[in-house]
């Protein structure tokens, strides 16, 4: 498992882009050596996945038989801490027992 950082971001005044990619089963891609904030990202998994839904009406009491769903992406978030600026992005999955899939990644934010 490792996040690979491109050598060359692209800086523009205060901000930069960094492009890079993650393996498979990566959930955190730490910027905080070339961040001092995100402002935003992207995050291109290479595949999708495949997750089986079962629908449940509570009120009926009816169980529906499970579906296959695929296509779903991981996702990514960051969350800043204490309202403070947030250096890091979190790759999840659409359902728990799953592994992130590798894939690419692109974040902007100020420089440090």
């Amino acid at each position: 498992m490792a996040v690979t950082i491109d050598p060359r971001p692209t800086v523009f005044g205060d901000r930069m882009i960094i492009t890079g990619s993650y393996e498979a089963g990566d959930t955190i891609i730490d910027l905080s050596s070339q961040l001092a904030s995100i402002d935003a990202f992207i995050i291109n998994p290479a595949e999708a996945n495949v997750v089986r839904i079962e629908d449940i009406d509570v009120t009926g009491g009816t169980t529906y038989a499970a579906q296959l769903v695929s296509g779903i992406l991981d996702a990514g978030s960051f969350t800043p801490s204490g309202g403070g600026n947030s250096t890091s992005i979190t790759i999840k999955t659409p359902a728990k027992t799953q592994t992130t899939k590798a894939g690419t990644f692109l974040a902007v934010g100020r420089r440090s």
